[in-house]
C-alpha cells in the first residue's frame, strides 16, 4: 500500500555565479527564471514526494579582485522564498556580465563566502547546497589581496578551504551531514582538485570561455532537486 507520507526539509542555497563577460547567456537564465524559483523547485520536490518547509536563497557575485576593485564580489544575506521572491528577483536582475581581467577569476573566494554562510540549523532534515556556475579557470587563495577590498579572514590556501569543507564541524561551517556541493566549473585546478578530493561533489565539467550558454532552466532545477 503506498504511504503519503512526505519527508520534509528546510532547504538553503548559495548560488556563486561568475558574472564576467562570457556569462551573460546563463545569468539571463537565472534572470528570466527567479521570481518562479520557489514554485518550480517545490513542484519537483512534491513529484519525488518530498516537501519543502523553509527555502532560503543567497546569491555570490563574483569576478576578479586586480580587475575590478569593489565589483569583484556581490553577497547578499538569505531570501526567505517565496516571501521575498521579488527582492531575490531584483537582486538577480541587478547582475550583470562584465569584467574580469585574465582568464581566472576569483572563484576560491566565493566558494569560501558560501561555505561560511549563516546557514539554518533548525529542523531534522536539512539540505546545505551551493551552486557554483562559471566557465573560468579560478585563481589560487590570495590571488588579488592587494586590492583594498579584498576580504579579511579568508582561507589562506586550498588546503585551509578544504578543511572549511570537510574538517572538524564547528560553529559557522557547513554542516557534515547536510551539505552539497554542485559544480559547473572547467575540468581545470582547482576545481578539479575540490571535485577529486571534497565529499558529496557533483561536478559538471563547463568549457572555458563558452558562457555556459547551453545549460537550460530545466537542467538547473533537476540538478538542484536532485541534490536535496
Amino acid at each position: 500500500m503506498a504511504s503519503n507520507y512526505k519527508m520534509t526539509y528546510n532547504v538553503d542555497l548559495v548560488f556563486c555565479i561568475d558574472c564576467t563577460g562570457s556569462m551573460g547567456d546563463l545569468i539571463d537564465v537565472v534572470k528570466k527564471n527567479a521570481l518562479n524559483f520557489y514554485q518550480d523547485v517545490t513542484t519537483v520536490m512534491d513529484q519525488k514526494n518530498k516537501h519543502i518547509d523553509k527555502l532560503r536563497v543567497r546569491v555570490i557575485a563574483f569576478r576578479d579582485y586586480r580587475a575590478d576593485g569593489q565589483d569583484a564580489m556581490l553577497v547578499t544575506d538569505f531570501f526567505n522564498l517565496p516571501e521575498q521572491a521579488s527582492d531575490f528577483e531584483q537582486c538577480v536582475n541587478s547582475l550583470y556580465a562584465d569584467g574580469g581581467g585574465d582568464d581566472p577569476e576569483n572563484g576560491l573566494e566565493a566558494l569560501a563566502y558560501a561555505i561560511k554562510s549563516k546557514w539554518d540549523t533548525e529542523g531534522m532534515k536539512k539540505r546545505q547546497v551551493i551552486v557554483v556556475w562559471t566557465d573560468a579557470p579560478t585563481h589560487p587563495l590570495g590571488i588579488g589581496k592587494e586590492s583594498q577590498y579584498y576580504p579579511n579572514g579568508m582561507a589562506q590556501d586550498i588546503n585551509e578551504l578544504s578543511q572549511w569543507w570537510g574538517g572538524v564541524q564547528q560553529k559557522g561551517f557547513i554542516d557534515n551531514n547536510s551539505k552539497r556541493l554542485v559544480l559547473y566549473a572547467p575540468d581545470e585546478p582547482f576545481w578539479n582538485v575540490i571535485s577529486r578530493n571534497w565529499n558529496n561533489v557533483l561536478h559538471f565539467p563547463s568549457t572555458a570561455g563558452d558562457g555556459l550558454s547551453d545549460l537550460e532552466y530545466s537542467q538547473i532545477i533537476d540538478t538542484i532537486t536532485n541534490t536535496i
